[in-house]
């Protein structure tokens, strides 16, 4: 057993039975001012773990007497403070995310990069020196306790307030509440799951705020507007001379995030070739610019969400298992509206004074027979079509009363598909056909064709706006224009969009 204690009152605890990976361990944390106990059994990791309490524990998994994840239960079934870094040898998967659901902190793969080392475990002191200041708000102030207590209440008052925009005390929206408080100080990535309009990201970023990486930045992506050529520069950084017109070098969304939170939007979206690419990233923590010889150690943790069915798209071979995997370690599902009614009072209320203080105006009084028509109303589009609902009732009202009149069908309609679209288009157009068309597919494409045109002609010719009018991705309606031979003009409106 060795042990260096430098002038510093961080105590870390290093399991591992290997002497010459322990003192190499050792000495970069020597380095950066902790003290360090290093020990070769689990045996001895208890014992010490009986007599006093760590700021963190780094251990590997496979040791002469047992698994390191042994530790992780005991810290977990004692209610202790310590944080555990697990070391898990090259291509243990399943090792690594068995290991974060047991409560981890992070995990670290052989052969370890010593950067990469001291990062994650300056993050783990990080967070362990936050929980204990939140467990010790009354006792008597030593010489750095005014700083570090108000830098601790600053960061808890910014969880907080990302907590309280989650709106509602369902029981439904109780739990997501729990659990997003329960595994935010995690580095174990996070799947947020629903139906579009839920409010995915609200999720994201209280999980962000309320971890000990709210300080740093929180990068978030929307995986579907990202044209495919472009994906592996955006996420990963290009070096400068890689391409023609790379002048400088260029950092991606990983370097952006680094020592915060990257939130993947519609991460079903991506293609399986990005796929792969992502895969390795997230699994070693390391990426590979556009056109560098080399990875470089990246400090992020990722937060994912999507509306799709990604277990149904891993069957149907849209989604890569391996992938899916490594994202869903904690799963955060958050309910429809539909299934949580009880939530529309308040976030009517919440809703509206935003709306009134962006606009500049009193708080508008929402009736008990308004809000009776929204309870009714089908809101397919959850708690976005909710808030364009009630902007529109603010535009349209006179005075300070919501006007009930406005609320019907005609203004909350059901989203509806393409098929569905082209459908209601051709009856609306002219009266049914006398017979069936000889060649139905030339029949629905120049229907489609007719719509698509002609959402687009709306929307000033601007690809993102039409396909968000029909419920399609950037992805899927520029299939669709390339498919049927669309043009669509150069434009000031188009000129914005990625391409």
């Amino acid at each position: 057993m060795n042990t260096r204690t430098p002038p510093n009152d961080v105590q870390i605890l290093l399991v591992d039975d290997e002497p010459d990976l322990r003192a190499l361990y050792e000495l970069a944390l020597v380095r950066e001012g902790y003290c360090v106990v290093g020990v070769g059994t689990l045996g001895e990791a208890r014992e010490l773990l009986a007599r006093q309490r760590f700021d963190v524990v780094v251990t590997d998994m496979r040791l002469p007497d047992g698994l390191g994840t042994s530790l992780l239960h005991l810290c977990r079934d004692q209610h202790r403070t310590e944080r555990c870094v697990v070391i898990t040898a090259y291509g243990s998967a399943e090792n690594a995310v068995e290991s974060l659901k047991t409560g981890a902190f992070d995990y670290l793969t052989k052969p370890v990069d010593v950067k990469q080392f001291r990062a994650v475990v300056a993050s783990a002191v990080q967070g362990a020196r936050g929980d204990a200041w939140a467990g010790r708000r009354h006792a008597a102030p030593g010489p750095l306790a005014g700083a570090n207590r108000r830098r601790t209440d600053t960061l808890e008052a910014i969880g907080e307030a990302a907590l309280q925009r989650l709106v509602g005390a369902s029981v439904a929206m109780r739990q997501v509440k729990e659990r997003v408080a329960k595994v935010a100080r995690s580095m174990a990535p996070v799947l947020v799951t629903g139906e579009s309009g839920t409010g995915k990201e609200l999720v994201a970023r209280a999980l962000h705020a309320s971890s000990h990486r709210a300080a740093s930045p929180l990068v978030a992506v929307n995986c579907s507007a990202i044209p495919e050529n472009l994906l592996e520069s955006e996420f990963f950084g290009v070096k400068k001379g890689a391409f023609t017109g790379a002048n400088q070098d260029r950092d991606g969304f990983f370097q952006a995030a680094r020592g915060g939170s990257l939130f993947l939007d519609e991460i079903g979206d991506l293609p399986l070739p990005m796929q792969s690419k992502l895969l390795r990233a997230v699994q070693e923590r390391c990426v590979r610019p556009v056109g560098s010889p080399q990875e470089e150690p990246v400090d992020v943790r990722i937060i994912s969400a999507t509306h799709r069915d990604l277990a149904a798209d891993v069957q149907a071979g849209r989604f890569r298992q391996d992938l899916f995997y490594r994202l869903n370690v904690i799963d955060i599902h958050i309910p429809p509206l539909r299934e949580r009614l009880d939530d529309l009072p308040a976030l009517c209320e919440s809703l509206l004074a935003r709306i009134a203080d962006e606009s500049g105006i009193e708080v508008p009084t929402l009736s008990p027979s308004m809000l009776e028509q929204i309870c009714l109303a089908p809101l397919k589009g959850n708690v976005r079509e909710l808030e364009n609902l009630l902007h529109r009732a603010v535009a349209l009202s006179e005075g300070n009363d919501l006007q009930v009149d406005i609320l019907n069908e005609h203004a909350i309609p059901a989203p509806l598909s393409m098929a569905a679209e082209v459908a209601r288009s051709a009856d609306a157009a002219q009266p049914a056909p006398v017979g069936i068309p000889s060649d139905l597919q030339s029949h629905m494409d120049r229907q489609e064709r007719e719509i698509l045109v002609q959402t687009l002609r709306e929307t000033g010719f601007n690809r993102t706006a039409a396909a968000a009018r029909l419920g399609l991705s950037l992805r899927q309606i520029r299939y669709r224009i390339a498919r049927l031979h669309i043009d669509v003009p150069a434009s000031p409106e188009t000129q914005d969009e990625p391409d």
